[in-house]
C-alpha cells in the first residue's frame, strides 16, 4: 500500500487536485493533493517531508516528463494547480519557519517583450521543487530586476525573451545587474537563445527548459 506522501506525490504527478476534481479520468472519484495532504498533517507527518517527500517529488517527475516532451504544458498546469491546492494547507509552516525554502529566485521577461507562457511554466516548476519565485512579470527593465535583487538579497535572476528584437535588452540588463551586483547568479532562456549568446552577454547559465534549470539551482545550493 502506498504511503500518504506517496500519493501525494502521485497525485502532483497526475494534476489530481482534489476529490471532485473530474481530471485525470482515471482517478476521479479519488482524493486529490488536496486530501492527503490534510491527511498527512493529522497522521503528524513533518510539513518539511510533505513538501520534500510529496511535493517535490510530484513536480520532480512532472518536469522531467516534460522534458522528455511525453507531456505538454496543460498537464504541467494541472500538476501546479493540485501542488497550490496542497500548499493552501502548508504555507502557515513557511511562513513560521518549519519549512524551508531552497533559496530563491528572480524571474522576469525582459523589457520590450510580453510573452510569458514560457516563464510562467518555469517559475510553477522551480516552485514546486522547493524555491520561492518572485515574479516580475513582463516588461522588466534593469531597474525593477535591480530593485528586485535589493529586496531579496542572495537570489538567483532568471530572464526570459522570445523575440529576438529583445535580445539586446537581455544583455543591458544582465549588464546592469552585473556592474551592482557581481556575485548574482543570472540564468537566461527563451526559443531564440543558445548557450553562445548567453555566454557573449555575461550570463552564468543558459537552459532551454524548466527541469534543466531546477537541476541547476540545486547544484548550487548543494
Amino acid at each position: 500500500m502506498e504511503s500518504i506522501l506517496d500519493q501525494i506525490a502521485l497525485c502532483v504527478e497526475n494534476g489530481k487536485i482534489n476529490l471532485t476534481s473530474p481530471y485525470p479520468s482515471a482517478m476521479r472519484g479519488q482524493p486529490g493533493a488536496d486530501e492527503f495532504t490534510v491527511q498527512a498533517l493529522e497522521a503528524g507527518i513533518p510539513p518539511s517531508d510533505i513538501v520534500s517527500k510529496g511535493l517535490i517529488a510530484g513536480m520532480g517527475r512532472i518536469g522531467v516528463k516534460f522534458r522528455e516532451n511525453k507531456v505538454f504544458v496543460p498537464q504541467v498546469l494541472m500538476s501546479a494547480k493540485a501542488m497550490n491546492g496542497a500548499m493552501v494547507h502548508l504555507k502557515k509552516y513557511f511562513v513560521d519557519g518549519s519549512v524551508k525554502r531552497k533559496g530563491k529566485i528572480i524571474l522576469g521577461t525582459v523589457e520590450g517583450d510580453l510573452h510569458d507562457i514560457g516563464k510562467n511554466l518555469v517559475g510553477m516548476i522551480v516552485e514546486g521543487n522547493g524555491y520561492e519565485v518572485i515574479d516580475l512579470g513582463v516588461d522588466v527593465s534593469a531597474d525593477k530586476f535591480l530593485e528586485a535583487i535589493r529586496l531579496h538579497p542572495g537570489a538567483f535572476v532568471g530572464m526570459s525573451a522570445l523575440l529576438t528584437t529583445t535580445m539586446a535588452n537581455m544583455e543591458k540588463i544582465n549588464k546592469a545587474i552585473k556592474a551592482e551586483f557581481p556575485q548574482v547568479i543570472t540564468c537566461v532562456g527563451g526559443a531564440p537563445l543558445n548557450p553562445s549568446f548567453a555566454q557573449s552577454i555575461g550570463a552564468d547559465y543558459y537552459t532551454d527548459e524548466p527541469q534543466a534549470l531546477v537541476e541547476i539551482l540545486d547544484r548550487l545550493v548543494a
